[in-house]
């Protein structure tokens, strides 16, 4: 069985990682030749993801979205309001402090300690989850959450130093990565069950949105407290390698501290399971044996996987970004980084979590190709808008401002369900591909022109976040206009299934 789903999953994986591969490729021998050692590094790590991808993508299947519901689930029988929300807080500040790209944000605030930067942004994750159950709970509407609580964030933003807004608003993406989305997913389905209401399914899904709020509600507020005198970013350094042994020694001196970070942020997860296994849960031996074979392909696939997106696509990301932003043309930035985006997201992990997730759930009434689709065309923008800031250096607000009221707005026009998928998604798709890729490529290009990294490279986590709010909403939007009203159904009862009020069919 496993060896049939591995096949499956290196088949994804391998579709997911070429078209950025071959883009790299084209331009290192066409308009930004690059030196042998950057290019090595980058295809041998191009390897390590796809194998990575491939074991992280089954480990999320076999045991992190099966234990979040099968905890979720159990929670709910006890019909104990402060238990399940005192769980769903120590779960969201779990999982947030296992998350590894919290560690990457916290050495990009120096001026913030990392300490206090990591509490304050679990807190406000797990926070938020609660905030996430008592609106799944209680069936408020996700709409008026999201406009009282972004109505804070830009309220704060108008106070907090200039050199910590792009930060704050990445801080929203990067603390939702690939640890952190199939768990508190699924545990919000299982929480879901306890409501036996219609509109149930459709609130299972919204707790990353509302979970991305937290971190950047934290870093704002800190950012009044520190001074930001200090904050700086160190670009990654370029490699330099003689031989075939040189190559093969940068990533394994890389690994055994991936192999740390990933074993400190597996490990939380794995003894509160096998605790409440213990203790309450008691599930089937076979099911525990399944979820642990589940951690260990989880564990293995993120070393692979961190291993060769920060080795082997940092510095490539950090060059390419540089080698572009010189040409007399330097223009070629903008059109270039949107293609780059449309493909690079398809390689983020928790975005195939998210699309098998709302395919099973809704009988595959929605489907995962057109949500691969939104989320393509959305970060291509997002990353377009990105490039236009480095070029130019409007502040990182005049995007968010209004890409935010947008997607707000089309909240009222569109079926629930999509506006919960939409909100979930940008913390889905701005994960590790967009940290160790993205942002290099934004800081190489922004330190050829002589800009500053902090103001006018940081923020492409925000812009990959915002965009797919409105990209999907877009595609909630064709779905009404293509379907007619029918019958109430429950949801997930084939291609008539009503999600909000409206019909949806298969296009």
């Amino acid at each position: 069985m496993y060896r049939t789903k591995l096949a499956e999953k290196f088949r994804e994986a391998l579709g997911a990682v070429l078209p950025i591969m071959a883009i790299v490729l084209l331009l290192s021998f066409t308009f930004t030749p690059m030196p042998t050692s950057i290019l090595l590094a980058f295809l041998f790590g191009g390897g390590l993801l796809v194998v990575g991808m491939m074991l992280f993508s089954l480990g999320a299947e076999l045991a992190m979205a099966p234990m979040g519901e099968r905890i979720g689930a159990k929670v709910t029988k006890s019909r104990k309001l402060w238990f399940i929300l005192l769980l769903g807080f120590v779960l969201g500040v779990m999982v947030t402090v296992s998350e590894p790209d919290l560690q990457v944000l916290a050495n990009q605030v120096p001026a913030i300690p990392n300490l206090i930067l990591i509490v304050s942004v679990a807190a406000g994750v797990g926070l938020f989850l609660v905030v996430a159950l008592l609106r799944m709970l209680f069936g408020v509407p996700l709409r008026i959450l999201l406009i009282v609580f972004y109505a804070a964030v830009f309220v704060l933003a108008l106070f907090a130093p200039k050199s910590f807004l792009a930060v704050a608003f990445d801080a929203g993406g990067v603390t939702t990565g690939p640890m952190t989305v199939p768990f508190i997913m699924a545990f919000g389905l299982g929480i879901s069950a306890i409501r036996s209401d219609r509109r149930a399914f459709t609130d299972s899904f919204g707790l990353v949105a509302l979970c991305s709020v937290g971190p950047i509600l934290a870093v704002l507020a800190l950012s009044l407290v520190y001074s930001p005198e200090n904050a700086a970013y160190t670009p990654p350094v370029i490699p330099e390698l003689g031989d075939s042994v040189d190559l093969a020694g940068l990533f394994l001196r890389s690994a055994p501290a991936y192999m740390k970070e990933i074993g400190i942020a597996l490990l939380p997860i794995a003894i509160f399971f096998y605790a409440y296994q213990l203790i309450s849960l008691r599930l089937e031996r076979h099911v525990v044996r399944k979820i642990t074979v589940g951690i260990l392909y989880t564990y293995f696939g993120l070393i692979v996987f961190l291993t060769g997106v920060n080795v082997g696509f940092m510095p490539a990301g950090t060059f390419l970004g540089g080698a572009l932003a010189g040409l007399q043309a330097n223009w070629v930035i903008v059109p270039l980084g949107m293609l780059i985006g449309y493909f690079i997201v398809q390689a983020e992990p928790a975005v195939y979590v998210l699309m098998r997730q709302v395919e099973e759930l809704t009988d595959g009434d929605v489907k995962g190709a057109s949500l691969r689709r939104a989320f393509s065309f959305g970060v291509a923008a997002s990353v377009g808008l990105a490039m236009v800031r480095v070029l130019t250096g409007i502040p990182i607000l005049w995007f968010l401002a209004p890409g935010y009221l947008a997607a707000l707005a089309l909240s009222f026009f569109v079926p629930d369900i999509f506006t919960a998928i939409a909100f979930d998604s940008g913390g889905v798709a701005s994960g590790p591909m967009t940290a160790t890729f993205l942002l290099p490529f934004a800081v190489g290009a922004s330190v050829a022109l002589g800009g500053n990294i902090v103001t006018d490279a940081f923020g492409v986590v925000a812009m990959v976040a915002m965009t797919p709010l409105i990209a999907i909403q877009c595609l909630g939007l064709r779905y009404r206009f293509k379907s007619k009203r029918a019958p109430m159904a429950e949801p997930g009862g084939g291609t008539a299934a009503v999600y909000g009020e409206y019909e949806v069919i298969e296009l």
